[in-house]
């Protein structure tokens, strides 16, 4: 057998892989894998997150638990936008992440998506998003809805993350919408207490995401990031992300000021407060653990919002 019959053979050996049909089995395998990869691109984590900030929004303005009718589609709804607007902000940030090994299984997940299903998933996720809110809810919920997909992919991942180390700051806005979004699900309206709530959650934003950057600033220094440690150092960093944290106080409390919650509120607020700043103070300031104070912050905004959510539903039974 001559190198004339061996190419034909390895020809024929490769025709033949490339024409077999896969198996049942290979084909639930890879659809498993791209459905959890998609689910991986459109952050879960956060999603989860601003729907509490959603339900927390509603039962505010309900004064209590929000019908099944207006809470479903408005949690639908809120879902939805935020994870088609992280999908847009993968495929935006796709070359500055590839750059952040933290973020390489999420890089990995992207890469198997694809960028043309990725756009498709985040624009479906987009739609579908308004439609309900616009449908279903009302015209100022849908406009909310769309501020939050337009802050956080135009306005924040183009323009603010990219240009300035205060970018953070304004860039907590989209975070914070849902808290709106869920409120003018119900009311139809933005009433005060929606308003506190969502500047409490413009305030937490900063020091959550700066404890982050603190501790993967070499990274955003590689992916070319101008966060805040990088571009004006760690001390005014951490001093920056301290005072934040102590005007977290005064802004929970307000709640209990104006009387849309109760002073069992006000301690459980007092006590998630000292908490926080505690590990900020631990963690950030005498020691460089910033993991903790990130894990911590956390925490604390999801006891903020589940404790609006007890104080003000069980209130008014």
């Amino acid at each position: 057998m001559g190198p004339g019959d061996l190419a034909r053979g390895n020809g024929a050996i490769k025709t033949a892989a490339l024409s077999r049909k896969p198996r049942e089995g290979e084909e639930g395998s890879r659809t498993a894998d791209l459905a959890g990869s998609a689910l991986l691109v459109s952050k879960p984590g956060i999603a989860s997150g601003v729907a509490l900030a959603g339900l927390a929004g509603m039962v505010l303005a309900a004064n209590g638990m929000p019908r099944a009718a207006v809470a479903v589609p408005c949690l639908a709804s809120v879902i939805a936008a935020a994870s088609g607007s992280a999908v847009v902000n993968g495929i935006l940030d796709a070359s500055m992440d590839a750059r952040m090994p933290r973020l390489s299984g999420r890089v990995e997940a992207m890469r198997r998506v694809g960028s043309e299903g990725a756009l498709a998933l985040s624009l479906g996720l987009i739609l579908v998003s308004l439609f309900v809110s616009y449908r279903y809810l009302h015209g100022l919920t849908a406009a909310l809805v769309l501020a939050a997909v337009l802050s956080y992919t135009v306005l924040y991942t183009l323009f603010l993350k990219r240009r300035s180390p205060y970018g953070t700051i304004p860039g907590g806005i989209p975070g914070a919408l849902p808290v709106l979004i869920g409120y003018s699900a119900v009311a139809g309206r933005i009433g005060m207490d929606g308003v506190i709530l969502f500047l409490v959650m413009l305030l937490w934003q900063p020091p959550h995401f700066w404890a982050l950057a603190l501790e993967h600033r070499e990274e955003y220094r590689d992916a070319g990031i101008p966060v805040l440690p990088v571009v004006l150092g760690e001390p005014y960093t951490k001093i920056l992300l301290f005072l934040y944290a102590v005007s977290l106080l005064p802004a929970t409390l307000a709640l209990w000021a104006f009387g849309y919650c109760s002073g069992a509120f006000a301690w459980v607020a007092f006590a998630l407060w000292g908490c926080f700043l505690f590990s900020c103070y631990r963690n950030v300031v005498v020691r460089s653990r910033y993991r903790r104070a990130f894990g911590a912050s956390i925490v604390y905004m999801m006891g903020i919002l589940l404790a609006v959510i007890v104080d003000v539903s069980t209130r008014t039974v």
